[in-house]
């Protein structure tokens, strides 16, 4: 689901800062399966929405630096993180650059927000995971992987840091609070 919600993301990304003209995404190169088409996604909705979308790769730690050290350079008012495995395993790690550098995140899930990223809207790794061992379970008692049908986790949650949010001197909308599934104090 990680592209379809590129969208998404970036609108409510937006609704939160307002005055950004340009809004950077990372994505991982080494994935094209995935970066490629969020990318195709975000920069169509950006189109759209009159925003200068800049993609930025990472696929190691010193790309990551170098991607935020391009932020200031293209004028990202704020920075989208694409689902990867690489930057889910380095979530301590990408909260942290953004919070150095005071830029409005999004990022893909939940573990992200709860880490002290100010938001992140996307399916629930949990659910993933409990679809995962529903297969395995399956495939395990006899069934063959073939017979069973394509699943993905169907819950998106947004969720809101305020605490971040007000580190970085932003003002949360009503709006974006109320549709939030949880909102951290």
């Amino acid at each position: 689901m990680a592209v379809e919600l590129g969208a998404k993301q970036l609108e409510v990304v937006r609704e939160l800062v307002p005055t950004a003209q340009a809004i950077a995404l990372l994505v991982n190169p080494d994935t094209p399966a995935n970066a490629v088409p969020l990318a195709r996604v975000v920069e169509a909705a950006a189109a759209t929405r009159g925003i200068k979308l800049h993609v930025l790769h990472a696929r190691n730690d010193s790309d990551l630096d170098a991607a935020f050290a391009a932020l200031p350079l293209v004028g990202a008012g704020a920075l989208m993180i694409g689902s990867d495995p690489f930057f889910n395993s380095r979530v301590e790690q990408l909260v942290a650059l953004a919070e150095r550098d005071r830029v409005a995140t999004i990022y893909p899930f939940r573990e992200y927000a709860m880490a002290g990223g100010l938001l992140s809207y996307g399916d629930s790794i949990v659910g993933a995971y409990r679809i995962a061992g529903a297969y395995a379970g399956r495939i395990v008692g006899g069934e063959k992987p073939s017979d069973l049908p394509v699943q993905q986790s169907t819950k998106v949650e947004l969720i809101v840091n305020l605490k971040t949010a007000n580190v970085l001197g932003l003002r949360v909308p009503l709006a974006l609070l109320v549709r939030a599934d949880e909102v951290i104090e």
